[in-house]
């Protein structure tokens, strides 16, 4: 580890809502045991959000304290999260450290900030926010130009008019090239998951349809 990077892990702090373990519950890493490290704040607010509980609050912890607890949960994923996490300009040596310890590292992050400076080391799971949202207009279509194949897209689907909104921007800026995996997810208690399953088989789309695997197990809980 560099001087740097020792001491940005030393004096560098950060806002945290949580840190737990659990399942990833969603991207294409799904089912596999992942530490996330909650990031508090967030500049949107889409009305489907299911961590409005991270908009404030949380706990300022060194980087040093955050990768203690990383460390002690002894699996190699890791996902940053929020809220939105690039909210935090400490979340760039953040995830530097935890690439630099050997973590395989992804970020999901809104779509709304750009995502220019992210290591490349990093997976980015970026969610494109569609018209149900009620934040369509944050979108920073500039974004598109910075991912990797390693990277994933994602759109929360609320209705039928967000399914064919999606179809034409992925179609629009060519989305199934730029990265790994296109993923379609239902809004929880608003569209169907059948529905969503069977609009694309339908139009046979190159997508990734999921469902949020921890809300299958767990509901609501926070935490988990």
């Amino acid at each position: 580890m560099t001087d740097t990077l020792v001491n940005d892990v030393e004096r560098t702090t950060l806002r945290i809502t949580e840190i737990f373990l659990s399942l990833q519950g969603e991207s294409n890493t799904v089912g596999y045991p992942t530490v996330f490290v909650r990031l508090t704040g967030c500049p949107l607010r889409c009305q489907y959000c299911d961590s409005a509980y991270a908009f404030k609050g949380g706990k300022k912890q060194t980087l040093a304290d955050i990768l203690e607890q990383v460390v002690g949960y002894k699996v190699n994923r890791v996902t940053v999260t929020g809220g939105e996490p690039l909210a935090q300009p400490s979340v760039y040596p953040l995830m530097a450290a935890l690439l630099d310890h050997g973590f395989e590292v992804s970020l999901e992050t809104s779509g709304a900030v750009s995502v220019e400076r992210v290591d490349s080391r990093v997976v980015k799971v970026l969610d494109v926010k569609t018209p149900d949202s009620a934040e369509v207009h944050r979108n920073l279509w500039d974004n598109f130009s910075y991912l990797q194949p390693h990277d994933q897209i994602k759109f929360v689907l609320c209705s039928r008019g967000d399914y064919d909104w999606a179809r034409v921007q992925c179609d629009q800026y060519n989305l199934y090239e730029r990265a790994s995996d296109v993923l379609f997810s239902p809004s929880h208690g608003a569209l169907e998951p059948r529905d969503l399953a069977d609009w694309i088989v339908a139009d046979r789309l190159p997508v990734r349809m999921q469902m949020q695997l921890h809300k299958l197990l767990w509901g609501n809980e926070p935490g988990r």
